[in-house]
């Protein structure tokens, strides 16, 4: 017995509605409760949860987040992508929304880094499949993220492991 995965993130924003569109419109999620102006729940495209995401709405009137700055708080939550060709597509998708802030190699994983509309950071990533981790596994690494070289070596693999 005991914990197996994450299941979902509430988060207080200034605006529900706001963050509703973004996901939405941006990373694909759909809305599965809605309380205009008050609160949003949300699944992502491939879930299987009710819900992963809530956004509780507090008010333009809020200041921004100052955790790792000033107050201890969440850094970043992570959305998982099945594919590279997935993450490449979600790379085009956060520019184009001007919300992509970053891309990193972890050996581990490959993830994208972004903001949404209150400038709350979350990943997005894709986990490489544990038989390729090695001795790595244990290390933190930040590398800078080559994901048409990552695309072209994960097709290679298939192509070898066939």
């Amino acid at each position: 017995m005991g914990i197996n995965r994450m299941n979902h993130a509430v988060l207080f924003v200034r605006d529900a509605s706001r963050q509703q569109r973004f996901y939405s419109e941006v990373l694909g999620f759909t809305t599965v409760i809605d309380d205009p102006g008050s609160y949003v729940f949300m699944r992502a495209p491939d879930s299987k949860n009710h819900h992963d995401i809530a956004f509780f709405t507090i008010g333009d009137e809020a200041g921004d987040s100052e955790a790792g700055r000033s107050t201890v708080g969440m850094y970043h939550i992570a959305w998982e992508v099945s594919t590279l060709a997935e993450l490449a597509e979600m790379r085009h998708r956060l520019s184009d929304a001007g919300a992509l802030v970053g891309a990193s190699d972890h050996h581990y994983n490959k993830s994208l880094y972004a903001k949404d509309p209150d400038g709350l950071e979350f990943e997005v990533m894709w986990l490489t499949p544990a038989d390729r981790w090695g001795p790595q596994e244990h290390e933190a690494i930040v590398r800078p993220l080559d994901l048409e070289g990552e695309q072209r070596a994960d097709a290679d693999h298939a192509e070898q492991s066939s």
